[in-house]
């Protein structure tokens, strides 16, 4: 199973991820940028295409977080030592 990293050993990764998660999520907390019914997307107020808009953007941030967080697997050795997990 893969290690987790250290957590100060990449400090700008982990600022990029959380400049991610909170575009991610203050996008749909802030209500008064979408509180209103004007302009409408044919018979969508702008509150229901506002939020539909942001589905995409969130599942790409979390992917893109995902990503960037991810750690290499351990590599698995089997033909010195039996197959155990080598780190």
């Amino acid at each position: 199973m893969a290690q987790p990293a250290p957590p100060d050993s990449r400090p700008i990764v982990r600022g990029v991820v959380t400049v991610l998660l909170l575009v991610a999520i203050g996008g749909a907390l802030v209500v008064p940028i979408y509180a209103r019914s004007r302009p409408k997307l044919g018979d969508f107020p702008f509150f229901y295409w506002y939020q539909l808009a942001w589905v995409p953007v969130v599942a790409i941030a979390c992917g893109l977080c995902y990503i960037l967080l991810r750690t290499k697997p351990a590599r698995v050795d089997a033909s010195t030592n039996g197959g155990e997990v080598q780190q």
